[in-house]
């Protein structure tokens, strides 16, 4: 059964600015947690069936790769692999009185942890993925915030 983490923010940026500084994959170690460096990005990202492998910070992910399953005006969503889980992280965008509302949302599967699975996900995994996000969200913001000459 799916397990979600789901956190939410307002960004500054009009929605189409937003999408195009999220799927711009040179400005990802500047907001996304534990991004390192990318090792190979194939096709013709961020289209549908574009592929991008990145490793993470020591003490991180480890090897993740990601392939981006849908691509449209309001909704970018890649199949994510790792070492400790599987799933579909979703980045939902529209139109808000501040600028642009961002939900970020990863679906996931666990691959390690046996019979604990369930627990584990309970006591520890669920929440260090919803704070992961929310910080993601947060360095996000301060990006968009930099684009817009606020910063």
């Amino acid at each position: 059964m799916p397990r979600t983490a789901r956190v939410a923010t307002v960004v500054a940026l009009a929605p189409e600015a937003a999408l195009a500084l999220w799927t711009d994959v040179r400005r990802w170690p500047t907001f996304v947690e534990g991004f390192a460096r990318a090792v190979e990005v194939s096709g013709e990202w961020p289209a549908e069936g574009a592929k991008i492998v990145w490793e993470s910070i020591p003490g991180g992910r480890g090897r993740v790769t990601e392939s981006v399953v849908a691509s449209d005006t309001g909704r970018f969503a890649t199949q994510v692999y790792e070492e400790a889980l599987t799933g579909e992280q979703t980045l939902r965008i529209s139109e808000d009185a501040g600028g642009t509302r961002v939900d970020l949302a990863l679906e996931y599967e666990l691959s390690k942890y046996g019979p604990l699975r369930a627990l584990a996900d309970v006591l520890f995994i669920r929440r260090a993925l919803r704070d992961a996000l929310r910080r993601t969200l947060r360095r996000f913001a301060v990006e968009a915030e930099e684009e817009l000459g606020l910063r």
